[in-house]
């Protein structure tokens, strides 16, 4: 059984401050640890300093989202084997949508793990049928253990879709993009994991991520206001399942906060 914590959407130098804090105290838990690192540079996008203190945090893989190219270090980290950005992206995009990972879990047995990144395209922008690249890669892999799916989309209807077509053929699929946690944690009739929405590690009282003054003005005035990541304190937010025979047989959410 392989123990695998996700952790959603890390925003800005709150959501790496409590990401530094809490999962060494997780980590013991967990035989692998997944984290989104889309908006972990300054609420968008992911340069150095943040992919380093992500991993010193102790993840073993950083996937992205829509905001991957927003700033140029991501060009020199995308060769690191612990780094995933959007499988469905235009062929010749540096970087890779997939990775494989070969896991010693708790029982000493070593268990291959495959997670894949994919967009969503319902309210973004255009990229490849997230569905049909999937199931491309899958056909090309072959059997490569437990696959965990990582879907970066702003429709929940798409998110739930996506796990609803791939149910029974992968481990979990897990969204992330939309910040908020969805109540929807559980395992579809096939074996696969599902949540909408793992929600984001970043500011507590914020929207989703920013100071609430831009956004509420942007509403009312219906103008362009100045968005900023909320200082203050940060919650964490991410989902525990445990894998077996690319099944998932418990699923669960995990919820933290500072004080």
């Amino acid at each position: 059984m392989l123990r695998l914590l996700f952790v959603g959407d890390v925003f800005g130098s709150p959501g790496r401050r409590i990401l530094a804090s809490e999962l060494p105290k997780l980590r013991p838990e967990y035989d692998f640890i997944i984290v989104n690192g889309e908006n972990a540079a300054g609420g968008a996008g992911l340069h150095r300093e943040a992919f380093t203190d992500i991993v010193q945090a102790g993840a073993d893989c950083v996937t992205l989202g829509n905001h991957a190219w927003h700033h140029k270090d991501v060009y020199g980290l995308l060769d690191d084997p612990r780094l995933i950005r959007p499988l469905n992206l235009p062929g010749g995009t540096p970087g890779r949508g997939w990775r494989s990972f070969d896991v010693t879990t708790a029982q000493g047995h070593t268990e291959r793990l495959t997670v894949i990144n994919a967009l969503g395209r319902v309210f973004m922008e255009a990229v490849h049928n997230p569905f049909l690249a999937i199931d491309e890669l899958m056909a090309e892999l072959g059997g490569q253990g437990h696959i965990f799916v990582d879907f970066h989309a702003e429709a929940t209807s798409e998110k739930a879709a996506l796990g609803w077509y791939l149910d029974g053929k992968v481990a979990a699929v897990i969204g992330t993009h939309t910040h908020v946690a969805t109540a929807d944690t559980r395992i579809l009739p096939r074996g696969t994991g599902f949540q909408t929405d793992a929600g984001f590690t970043g500011p507590r009282d914020s929207i989703i991520g920013s100071a609430p003054e831009g956004p509420v003005a942007r509403f009312v005035t219906e103008r362009s206001h100045r968005f900023g990541v909320k200082q203050g304190p940060a919650e964490l937010n991410a989902v525990a399942l445990q894998l077996e025979m690319n099944a998932c047989v418990s699923i669960s959410r995990v919820h933290l906060e500072e004080a």
